[in-house]
């Protein structure tokens, strides 16, 4: 088995102990990571704070600093990619493209501009908003999609001025260690700290004194205790959760020309996506040959291990698994129909067929929670207004997408979705490093991406001057 060491102060620590990473396609031990306790984190918010004095004052360094990262993280694509294969199962060309994202998100940064936001500045006086760092950063990612997501965080995060303490999940810490020990040589002594462990570290983390700000993308129910943790002492939150979005299907759109995306949008990741769609409502009239298109997608697909030519792969960890497992039987205790899927297939390591799920109904768990997984429940509609607001009774609002052939409609139907982000005849083509990203209702607090995404890396502060003298 390999171990991984920890990036503090931009030098390598071992942590208290170890603990086990697990390959989902076999279910077996491969790795063990670091399992950091009080005197790492101490020291790696210690390292951050101590770096903060310099790293806000060169702002040219800071963007020369992203662009190096994207380049190291280009030359290490395959170490890093299968290292992501291996902790969390998605094929490997995923792996790949992820890291892609990665730099395309690094060098967006790197060359975003912000202009001055000047207020005043005539001969009765002068006054100016300027956007300060926050401080020490605290960042905590989840399994699903783990570099690209720490970029998301990191990047801003340092673009601003702040330094980083960033926890991978004790799931999928492999690829972000293995980053950490890439960019030693990269970042100043303490600005980016790379520390893993399992619980009790991210709530130690957002109790700890020395950060000012709490960068967090994960559950709902973690979400909240975040918030209540940081509340005792006024951090400032950012907080990316979850979602159970909608793809409303109108009945003038043709299901043979938009299944591919429709199934795309749903099964993207093996279904592991905050904002991959989560439920679909068809019109009446094209429920059935929707469901069947979907559910020949869903029998083709190619499903198993990362490394072989496939289309999914396993489900990243066994609890996620398990909920998975539990959502679909309750479904069909409730009288839904597979018609696909609908099992965990017979095989080492966490896989489960590909399911397409008709005969199911608000109020059954799997329309109504998150899934996060790869079940995809297909519900009739008849009255538009009426599957508006059942897309919006829900406690979430993260994505949505509306699916016809009139753009006119389509719009009008968008803007009644309570949600932040809403694509006609795709789902999630608004994922851009420019474009802000986050939930309406319980699905976050904040925005990440674009210039949005890096204020919320700042305070604001106010510069004024008296009057100038003639």
């Amino acid at each position: 088995m390999t171990g991984f060491t920890m990036t503090i102060s931009g030098a390598a620590a071992t942590g208290d102990g170890t603990f086990d990473v697990v390959d989902p396609a076999t279910g077996e031990v491969f790795a063990q990571a670091p399992d950091s306790g009080r005197d790492q984190l101490d020291a790696a918010m210690n390292a951050a704070a101590r770096a903060y004095r310099h790293w806000k004052l060169d702002d040219r360094a800071r963007r020369r600093t992203l662009l190096d990262t994207a380049v190291v993280l280009e030359s290490n694509i395959e170490r890093l990619a299968r290292l992501l294969t291996s902790e969390q199962g998605r094929p490997l060309p995923e792996a790949h493209a992820e890291i892609g994202w990665a730099t395309a998100w690094l060098r967006y940064y790197a060359g975003l501009e912000l202009p001055r936001e000047i207020v005043q500045d005539d001969r009765s006086g002068f006054a100016e908003v300027v956007r300060r760092p926050a401080g020490v950063v605290a960042a905590i990612v989840p399994w699903n999609l783990p570099i690209i997501l720490a970029v998301w965080k990191f990047a801003p995060a340092l673009l601003a001025g702040n330094t980083v303490v960033l926890k991978p999940s004790p799931f999928t810490p492999l690829a972000t260690l293995a980053m950490g020990e890439m960019l030693r040589e990269v970042f100043p002594p303490g600005v980016l700290n790379i520390i893993s462990g399992q619980d009790p570290l991210g709530a130690w983390m957002t109790a700890h004194s020395t950060p000012w700000k709490i960068s967090f993308t994960g559950s709902v129910a973690t979400g909240m205790k975040v918030a209540a943790a940081a509340a005792r002492d006024l951090k400032r939150v950012t907080l990316e959760l979850g979602g159970n979005d909608p793809a409303i299907v109108l009945e003038d759109a043709d299901p043979g020309r938009i299944a591919d995306d429709v199934f795309t949008g749903a099964f993207m990741n093996n279904g592991q996506n905050c904002m991959v769609i989560k439920r679909v409502y068809v019109h009446e009239r094209r429920h059935a040959e929707l469901v069947e298109a979907l559910a020949e997608r869903a029998r083709t697909a190619r499903v198993g291990n990362g490394f072989d030519d496939v289309q999914l792969g396993p489900i990243a960890n066994r609890p996620q698994f398990d909920r998975v497992s539990e959502l679909v039987t309750d479904a069909v205790a409730h009288g839904a129909v597979a018609a696909a899927g609908g099992r965990a297939l017979d095989r080492p390591g966490y896989f489960f067929a590909p399911t397409i799920l008709t005969g199911v109904a608000d109020g059954i768990r799997i329309v109504d929670e998150e899934q996060f997984g790869p079940a995809l429940p297909v519900i009739a509609y008849r009255d538009l207004d009426d599957v508006i607001d059942r897309a919006n009774d829900t406690p979430y609002g993260l994505t949505a997408s509306v699916w016809t052939n009139d753009i006119a409609r389509a719009a009008d139907v968008a803007s009644r979705l309570e949600c932040g982000q809403v694509t006609v005849n795709a789902h999630g083509n608004g994922l851009r490093p420019d474009l802000p990203f986050g939930g309406h209702k319980q699905s976050g607090i904040g925005v990440t991406n674009g210039p949005w995404g890096l204020h919320r890396f700042t305070e604001i502060q106010v510069l004024t001057a008296p009057a100038r003298v003639a």
